[in-house]
C-alpha cells in the first residue's frame, strides 16, 4: 500500500554563498582549490567596474575586495557572491551537497533563482535592460541544460525526488525547455513570476492598476500550454510578494476575497503551494516609518525619493509586508515569542487575525483552506482534468472549467466590489464563500459547482 505522509522538500541556494563561508574567505585569499570558486574580475584599465550589470538589491553588482584586490560580481545582497558554476569544482560541490540531503531522506528542492547559475562568456556591457541591467546575460545562460543535466544524473535521478525552480521572467514555452515530461525533464515544475504580476509591470516595485485581464492570462497561459507535457506550480503569495489580499482582493472584504483568492488558484492543475499566513488571510503590514523594513531590498529602493513617497511605495511592495511573524493568538506578541521582542515586527491585526482564533471558527479563512484542499484531493476534475477559461475579457470575473471523464468544475469568483450578474452554471453547488444561490454575485464571492458525468 502507498504509504502517506509528510514529505520535506529543502531550499538549494546555489548561485550565491554568503561572503562569510569558508569557501569565499580562501577564495580571496587565493587558497587553492578556491581561487576561482568565485566570479572575480580586476575591472577596466580607466578605474571602471568590470561591466555595466547592477545587482537585484544594491546598486551596481561588483564589489571590490581589499583582500584580493579585486571585484567579485553579487548579483544580489553585497554579502552574497555569485559562485562561478563554470568551475567543474563548484559543481561537484553542488552534486556532493545534493546527493548529502538526499541520502538523509530529502524528497527535492526548491531552487533558488537557479536558472541564473550559468552567465555568458566575457561578461559583457547591458545596453537594453534599464533595470537588473545585464540579465539577458545570465537569465537561462549558455550552459544551464548542461548543469542541470549534471545534477541530474549525478545526484536527482538516483532518488525518488521533485525539483522545483525558481525562474523569473520565465514563461510557458520557456519552461517546457526544461520542464517537458516527454523531453530531458531535468527539472518538474517552474515557480514563474507571470502570475504575480497583475498589478506591477515585471517587479512589484514598479506599480500599474490592478489588472484581472493580466492576472487571468498569466495562470490560462501556464494552464493550457503545458497541458499533456508538463505540471504546473500553483501560488499566489511566496516571500518575495506582498500579502495577495492586499493587492489582488480586498482589506475592506479580507474574508471573503481571501477565500475566494483561495478557491481561484487551488482548484487548477497543479501542486499547490501555501505560504506562510496565507491560510489565515493575513494582510499587508504598513510600517510607520522606511526606518522599520528590515529587508535588504526594500531599503535600497528609490533612496531619493521624499519620505512620504518611499513609504507609500513600501507600504505597496516591500517583500516585509508578508514576513512579519505567525500571529498564532491574540496574547503578547502574538504568541510568537515569549521573549520581550520578536526579531520583526508584529501586524498590528493580529488580534483580528490569529491562528487561534481561526481553528476554533468554522467559518474562517483557515476553515475554508481546509474545506478546498480536501476537496481538491478528491475531485477527479482537479487532478485529471483539462482547463478552459470563460468570460477571458471580463473585467470583474474569473471563470474557468476543469473537465475530466468522470465531472466537470465549475469555478466562479468575483474581484469586484459591486454586484455581478452571472450565468448559474449546471451541477451541485460544492463550495461558496456566501450563503447564496443566486444569479447575483456579492463582493468578491466565489462559487464552485460540480457536475457529474
Amino acid at each position: 500500500a502507498h504509504k502517506r505522509g509528510i514529505k520535506v522538500v529543502m531550499d538549494l541556494v546555489v548561485n550565491h554563498t554568503s561572503d562569510e563561508h569558508e569557501w569565499f574567505q580562501k577564495s580571496r585569499n587565493r587558497i587553492e582549490p578556491y581561487t576561482d570558486y568565485y566570479i572575480w574580475r580586476p575591472g577596466k584599465k580607466n578605474g571602471e567596474l568590470p561591466n555595466n550589470w547592477t545587482s537585484h538589491f544594491e546598486g551596481k553588482a561588483w564589489q571590490w575586495d581589499d583582500v584580493r584586490k579585486e571585484y567579485y560580481l553579487h548579483l544580489f545582497a553585497v554579502k552574497q557572491p555569485d559562485l562561478n558554476m563554470d568551475n567543474p569544482l563548484v559543481r561537484e560541490e553542488v552534486v556532493k551537497i545534493l546527493n548529502f540531503w538526499l541520502s538523509m531522506g530529502v524528497d527535492g528542492f526548491r531552487e533558488d533563482v537557479i536558472t541564473f547559475i550559468s552567465k555568458k562568456e566575457g561578461l559583457p556591457d547591458d545596453y537594453v535592460y534599464p533595470y537588473a541591467r545585464g540579465i539577458p546575460y545570465y537569465n537561462f545562460g549558455p550552459h544551464l541544460h548542461e548543469y542541470l543535466q549534471q545534477f541530474k544524473d549525478e545526484a536527482f535521478s538516483k532518488y525518488d525526488s521533485m525539483v522545483l525552480a525558481e525562474a523569473a521572467l520565465s514563461n510557458p514555452d520557456k519552461a517546457l525547455e526544461y520542464i517537458d515530461e516527454h523531453g530531458s525533464n531535468e527539472l518538474d515544475m517552474f515557480i514563474s513570476f507571470q502570475c504575480m504580476c497583475g498589478n506591477c509591470l515585471f517587479v512589484d516595485y514598479i506599480p500599474t492598476p490592478f489588472s484581472l485581464r493580466r492576472m487571468k492570462h498569466a495562470y490560462s497561459s501556464w494552464q493550457y500550454k503545458l497541458e499533456g507535457k508538463g505540471w504546473n506550480c500553483l501560488y499566489v503569495e511566496n516571500h518575495d510578494h506582498p500579502r495577495v489580499v492586499s493587492r489582488y482582493g480586498s482589506e475592506k472584504y479580507r474574508e471573503k476575497s481571501a477565500k475566494m483568492l483561495c478557491a481561484m488558484y487551488m482548484f487548477q492543475k497543479g501542486t499547490p503551494f501555501v505560504y506562510q499566513g496565507q491560510e489565515l488571510g493575513m494582510t499587508n503590514w504598513y510600517a510607520e516609518s522606511t526606518d522599520l523594513y528590515e529587508d535588504v531590498q526594500t531599503r535600497n529602493q528609490f533612496q531619493r525619493l521624499p519620505e512620504k513617497w518611499r513609504l507609500w511605495l513600501y507600504h505597496r511592495a516591500s517583500r516585509d509586508n508578508n514576513r512579519t511573524p505567525i500571529p498564532w493568538s491574540n496574547a503578547k506578541n502574538a504568541g510568537f515569542t515569549d521573549g520581550e521582542k520578536p526579531w520583526f515586527s508584529i501586524n498590528p491585526n493580529y488580534t483580528e487575525i490569529n491562528v487561534e482564533d481561526e481553528l476554533k471558527d468554522d467559518n474562517s479563512v483557515l476553515s475554508f483552506y481546509k474545506k478546498v484542499i480536501r476537496l481538491r484531493k478528491e475531485l477527479d476534475s482537479v487532478r485529471n482534468g483539462v482547463y478552459k477559461e470563460l468570460h477571458p475579457l471580463s473585467r470583474s470575473i474569473y471563470e474557468y472549467t476543469m473537465t475530466s471523464e468522470k465531472e466537470e468544475l465549475h469555478f466562479i469568483g468575483s474581484f469586484s466590489e459591486k454586484a455581478v450578474r452571472i450565468e448559474i452554471p449546471k451541477g451541485e453547488l460544492l463550495l461558496g464563500n456566501y450563503e447564496n444561490t443566486g444569479s447575483l454575485l456579492f463582493p468578491y464571492e466565489c462559487r464552485v459547482y460540480l457536475n457529474s458525468f
